[in-house]
């Protein structure tokens, strides 16, 4: 049974385009390509990464916090309250007014007393700013790491040569090397196509899978793996539901551009997403030990190559090349609709965190300060926003009480005066 399904999951109709089929991309002549299984290898790895994650963390990120001045806030502790502690874990963290008054009344709280546990009681769960920049600082190093080693990977298989001239398009140039599956049978539709859209069409059976490239690809999709085992010790974010998203969709598109060798346009997508991501872990890690302008201008340089790859470079060279040109003298077929539906959801993420940073931006230029408005801050226990309402005027003029013992009378002030009417 299990053979069967796995026969009509792996159709040739489904996943490679038209008079393309699996056995092309059979090894031969001492050759080797891209084929399914080899992604198994990324479940093992992920676990490392994992374990080394948490390693450097430890005896890397700490001890850099502190010899940066990362200062964690110290954090008042709340008096054991098992009514209020069942409500904020069940009923939620920001409980509307009256609910807080009910509380407060179910407890023999006032209402400021209230309002403060609670403050303080979030404040014990958000994440210290040492775990932030240790977080920050484990995946400034990944993904500075992984950059350079896509652009040494995709740089030496395409050096530059007559079919890759050099300059800035050799990481683009490379994909035009070797003829690819139909090199013998090229359509006038394939000829108009560019680059990226010979890649597309054509499964790159022309290039084998060099070993370099096989890593560059396991490294980022255990990674990807590793950051889904992970979510529930990272730090909860705003964009929480985004980021799971991205990693789903970012663990398909490698995993299913790896399966159908389509390596050239797939690498160029990795490369291009990871080179404004470590400047932000970058920006972060010199929020946290407040070095403004080191952060400031990181942040300058962030948004820059951010709103450039996403919104200019992605759409008009990945997303035009694999929604049009690759389908020029050939009908679609399923991969297609997969492939660019993935890369749809992709960009649609894009534009969400853009808008994010574009918000980010207007802040920086309006406050000449840098900040994530996606992570929560610590709050005061004179918070303005959750501060208690005045207490009602007395006959003689004085306040009612309001951080004192609750009265039990119902018509009564906590200094025996009535309210005036």
């Amino acid at each position: 049974m299990w053979s069967g399904v796995s026969e009509w999951f792996w159709q040739d109709r489904f996943w490679l385009p038209p008079n393309s089929s699996w056995a092309d991309l059979e090894d031969r002549d001492g050759l080797v390509y891209a084929h399914p299984r080899d992604m198994l290898a990324a479940l093992p790895l992920a676990l490392a990464l994992v374990a080394v994650r948490f390693t450097f963390e430890r005896f890397v990120g700490r001890p850099l916090s502190r010899w940066l001045g990362v200062r964690s806030q110290a954090r008042r502790p709340v008096r054991p309250n098992a009514t209020l502690e069942k409500h904020f874990l069940e009923g939620g963290w920001r409980p509307e007014e009256p609910q807080m008054a009910l509380l407060a009344t179910q407890c023999g709280l006032t209402l400021r007393q209230t309002q403060r546990w609670f403050r303080r009681r979030r404040n014990l769960d958000r994440p210290c700013l040492t775990k932030k920049f240790c977080e920050a600082s484990w995946r400034f190093a990944f993904y500075m790491s992984s950059f350079v080693c896509g652009l040494s990977v995709l740089y030496h298989v395409s050096v530059p040569g007559p079919t890759c001239p050099a300059g800035p398009q050799w990481a683009l140039a490379w994909v035009q090397q070797s003829g690819g599956l139909r090199a013998e049978r090229k359509t006038p539709g394939e000829e108009r196509a560019g680059p990226l859209g010979k890649a597309f069409m054509a499964v790159d059976a022309g290039i084998p899978l060099k070993p370099t490239l096989y890593c560059y690809y396991l490294l980022e999709l255990s990674f990807y793996i590793s950051l889904l085992m992970t979510l529930p010790f990272d730090i909860k974010r705003k964009d929480f539901k985004e980021q799971l998203v991205h990693h789903f969709v970012a663990i398909s598109l490698i995993a299913f551009s790896y399966c159908s060798n389509l390596l050239r346009i797939g690498s160029l997508v990795l490369l291009l997403h990871d080179s404004s991501d470590y400047l932000l872990e970058a920006c972060k890690m010199f929020n946290y030990t407040h070095w403004r302008h080191i952060c400031d201008t990181l942040f300058v340089i962030f948004s820059l190559v951010f709103l450039y790859t996403r919104l200019v470079l992605f759409p008009t060279q990945i997303l035009y090349t694999t929604f049009f040109e690759s389908i020029a003298g050939s009908g679609p077929f399923f991969g297609y609709y997969f492939f660019n539906a993935l890369l749809a959801m992709l960009q649609l993420l894009h534009v969400f965190w853009s808008c994010l940073v574009l918000r980010m931006i207007c802040n920086f230029v309006v406050r000449g300060q840098v900040k994530d408005i996606r992570s929560d801050v610590e709050e005061s226990d004179s918070s303005d926003r959750e501060a208690a309402p005045e207490g009602p005027q007395l006959k003689n003029g004085a306040a009612a009480a309001i951080d004192g013992p609750r009265s039990r009378a119902v018509g009564r002030l906590a200094n025996g005066h009535t309210r005036a009417t």
